[in-house]
């Protein structure tokens, strides 16, 4: 697609796609020590970022949910490639090396539903696409058929 180098773009609307974070207490997989998750560092920011989204002009929040029933501690992967290289042993890792792993569910199906609807529409020629996965393809190709210019930036 031809772009008019005097052509001015205006943002009209940022749309935010996240998940409150979880709030149950869980224990530590190496240290077994407990923690509240509603009182880490990432969910007093997390509810803050979203507090002050919903605050904002033109930034509609849509939230998800976190899978809670299938979280779960997960190694590393430079941990375990550490392992795998005899760098590290199994018995020096500590609770930082087991990052808590819960994924997002409806926030993929939101995304897409909202880039159907801009481009059915025709409200807007241009969406940049600001994503840490590639689930969004099919909606992003709806969108092109459609006349849409995407433009992709992987997180």
């Amino acid at each position: 697609m031809e772009t008019d180098p005097n052509r001015i773009d205006e943002l009209h609307r940022i749309f935010f796609y996240d998940c409150p974070p979880l709030s149950k207490r869980i224990h530590q997989p190496v240290s077994g020590r407990a923690v509240n998750l509603a009182q880490t560092e990432q969910a007093v920011f997390r509810h803050a970022l979203h507090d002050a989204l919903r605050r904002q002009h033109k930034v509609p929040l849509s939230l998800g949910h976190l899978d809670e029933k299938n979280a779960e501690w997960a190694l590393r992967p430079g941990v375990l490639k550490s392992l795998l290289r005899g760098d590290r042993i199994w018995t020096n890792l500590t609770d930082d090396d087991f990052p808590y792993y819960a994924r997002q569910k409806v926030v993929d199906l939101k995304i897409g539903v909202d880039i159907a609807l801009l481009a059915e529409k025709k409200l807007v020629d241009r969406i940049v696409l600001m994503a840490g996965d590639s689930d969004f393809v099919p909606a992003s190709k709806h969108a092109r058929r459609e006349g849409l210019d995407i433009v992709l930036d992987a997180l």
